[in-house]
């Protein structure tokens, strides 16, 4: 239909100059013929779009070849964020030690070295507030419109918010976050959090 449009749109344009030329009577016929070459032509273009209607289904795109399974980058991240806790505070080797075995003293000794590191970390990398700035046991008001994630209401709960209540806990929230960004080493597994040290001999 493509090859037939092209004579069409000539012929259309040869007959529509036609009748503007002063001085040539244009007669029935060449009205006749200038709407039957735009008819045609009109057909001809809409025969060769594409036919998308519900009998034929559209074209798919070509789906991505699956690449081979790597480790979730977010995954990745927080194991670099233990590894930093790891490094600084000894987080991890404390949680996983059996502390069973140790004296008071020396779990409090260690719980020291951890307090230090970590805070530290999350001073470094997080900016945490209070979520309330009352003091706790502090007579409040919990406003209408709330975040849930906010608060959690305990106690004797009955109809709609404004509430008030006693301030259990302040609470904790983040205003901004800073972790390092994270270069990994391997597509395919997630990251050390701490290496094995061996020493040579």
């Amino acid at each position: 239909m493509r090859k037939l449009a092209v004579p069409l749109a000539a012929i259309l344009l040869a007959l529509s100059v036609l009748a503007l030329v002063p001085g040539v009577r244009t007669s029935y016929i060449v009205s006749v013929a200038i709407a039957g070459a735009a008819v045609l032509l009109l057909v001809a273009v809409l025969a060769d779009r594409p036919k998308g209607g519900p009998g034929r289904p559209a074209a798919k795109a070509a789906a991505p070849v699956p690449a081979m399974p790597i480790a979730n980058q977010a995954d990745s991240e927080v194991v670099n964020f233990l590894a930093i806790l790891q490094e600084r505070g000894r987080f991890v080797d404390f949680l996983m030690d059996d502390i069973t075995g140790y004296s008071d003293a020396q779990v409090g000794a260690a719980g020291r070295v951890l307090h230090g590191g970590c805070k530290a970390v999350l001073l470094e990398h997080f900016g945490i507030r209070p979520m309330r700035d009352e003091d706790e046991g502090s007579i409040v008001t919990v406003s209408t419109g709330y975040a849930p994630d906010d608060y959690r209401l305990v106690g004797k709960i009955s109809g709609e918010a404004p509430f008030k209540g006693t301030l259990v806990h302040h609470g904790w929230r983040v205003e901004w976050v800073k972790l390092p960004r994270l270069l990994r080493a391997s597509r395919d597994r997630l990251p050390a959090i701490a290496p094995a040290e061996v020493e040579l001999r």
